[in-house]
Formats: C-alpha cells, sequence, structure tokens
C-alpha cells in the first residue's frame, strides 16, 4: 500500500496544477494530510485573497475517499520530542510545524510529499525526491 503525506507546499504544488504532484496522488492509496499542516493552510487563507475558494477547494479536497486528516496523539508527541532532540544533538534545527510533520510522516509510515529540502536533515524519514 502507498501511503504518502502531503505537506503545506505539496498542497500549494497541486493546486497549481503540479503534475507531478498529481501523479503522486493517483498512485497513492492513502493521502495524508497532518492537522498541522491544515493550520499551515488555513493561516495562509486568512492571509490572501481567495480565502472562502482556497476552504472550499480543500473541504472538497479532504472528502475524498483516499484522504485522511492525522490528529496529534502521545505517540505523535513522542515522535516530535526525539527527532526535535535529535536535530537540536545535530545542531540542525527545523521549525516547530515542521517537526510535527515530519513525526507524522515517521508515525504513518509515509513518503513525505514536500519541496523543502530541509527535511533531509531527518533520519529515517521517507521522502519524495521531486528533482
Amino acid at each position: 500500500m502507498k501511503r504518502i503525506l502531503l505537506d503545506t507546499n505539496a498542497y500549494s504544488h497541486l493546486l497549481s496544477g503540479d503534475k507531478k504532484v498529481l501523479s503522486l496522488l493517483a498512485e497513492s492509496d492513502v493521502v495524508y494530510l497532518s492537522i498541522f499542516v491544515l493550520g499551515e493552510l488555513y493561516a495562509g487563507f486568512k492571509g490572501g485573497s481567495k480565502e472562502q475558494e482556497n476552504t472550499q477547494l480543500l473541504k472538497r479536497f479532504i472528502q475524498k475517499p483516499t484522504v485522511e486528516i492525522l490528529e496529534a496523539t502521545e505517540e505523535t508527541s513522542r515522535v516530535f520530542g526525539q527527532v526535535k532532540n535529535d536535530l537540536k544533538k545535530a545542531g540542525t534545527p527545523l521549525p516547530v510545524n515542521d517537526v510535527w510533520i515530519a513525526a507524522h510522516t515517521l508515525e504513518s509510515g509515509s513518503t513525505l510529499i514536500t519541496y523543502d529540502i530541509h527535511f533531509r536533515e531527518i533520519p529515517d524519514l521517507k521522502l519524495w525526491e521531486y528533482v
């Protein structure tokens, strides 16, 4: 079973018609959206000129049968703590929301679809290679 987790920028690329992201969605059995990605998306919608339109598009996307929202659990918190500590020891801190998104990716055993290269700092995180 192919499981992917969309980062905020991957969802934005999807909306702009990115064929690579569209292809990944078509090939996947499960598409996860982290609650932290949703928060970033809603914050971005608030700051933009198309808040209602973007909110409606997101609601339709979430209703697709292959899309699942990942809520934060105690296990997510445990994984977050480990990843954040490892990054601190390595001297490679990441934005806190990205650590949560990485924790959800690791917890769900999925592949993170992102255009942010700083996720490469996290050992054992399965990343989509977009290049």
